[in-house]
């Protein structure tokens, strides 16, 4: 039987799951197909991290509370590896509004691409050469980071790396137990 709360049937990760304190704000805007994924990591950032708002995101209808939310904000930026953004580091506040598309990256330029209020925002990116140690879907490309990661960087790029070491040590944690209970077992 399954945990209600993390779905494990194997390995509850529940009890490590760290609930952070964030000094920025957070909206993950979700690509319909990544909502069915099993191993989607924005909803596993939303329940570690303070101050997450959850969005669908659809071609032909924007979330109206969102763009409420965007136009009273007056600081939001669309965290987004591109050319005409600012690196993040560099443009951290005390009042920011981050958005940040939540797919597979083909579907992530397709979400840019064919919504023009997203278009509009000022655009930062992560000015990081790591890694991602998210190994739960193929075809990564270096340097592009899963959610959970971006939201780490995020809060290490206001706080300091240190601040952002509970949520990476819950992150390897559970990126070991999803494999294991895929595999049909409990971890050691």
């Amino acid at each position: 039987m399954s945990c209600e709360r993390c779905g494990f049937i194997h390995n509850c990760v529940c009890e490590a799951k760290p609930l952070v304190e964030s000094p920025f704000e957070l909206v993950l805007l979700y690509h319909p197909n990544e909502l069915r994924r099993a191993t989607k990591t924005g909803k596993l950032l939303a329940s570690c991290l303070t101050q997450v708002s959850q969005y669908e995101w659809s071609r032909t209808e924007p979330p109206v509370e969102l763009l409420e939310r965007i136009k009273q904000h007056g600081n939001a930026k669309l965290l987004f590896p591109s050319e005409n953004g600012a690196p993040l580091e560099s443009s951290v506040s005390t009042n920011s509004l981050y958005i940040v598309l939540d797919a597979t990256w083909q579907e992530a330029k397709k979400m840019l691409n064919k919504s023009p209020w997203l278009q509009e925002l000022a655009q930062v990116h992560l000015d990081s050469a790591s890694n991602s140690n998210y190994s739960l879907r193929r075809n990564q490309e270096a340097g592009n980071l899963c959610t959970f990661e971006v939201g780490s960087a995020i809060l290490a790029a206001h706080q300091g790396a240190n601040s952002a070491d509970k949520l990476n040590h819950f992150f390897q944690h559970y990126l070991k137990v999803f494999q294991a209970d895929r595999s049909g077992h409990k971890l050691d």
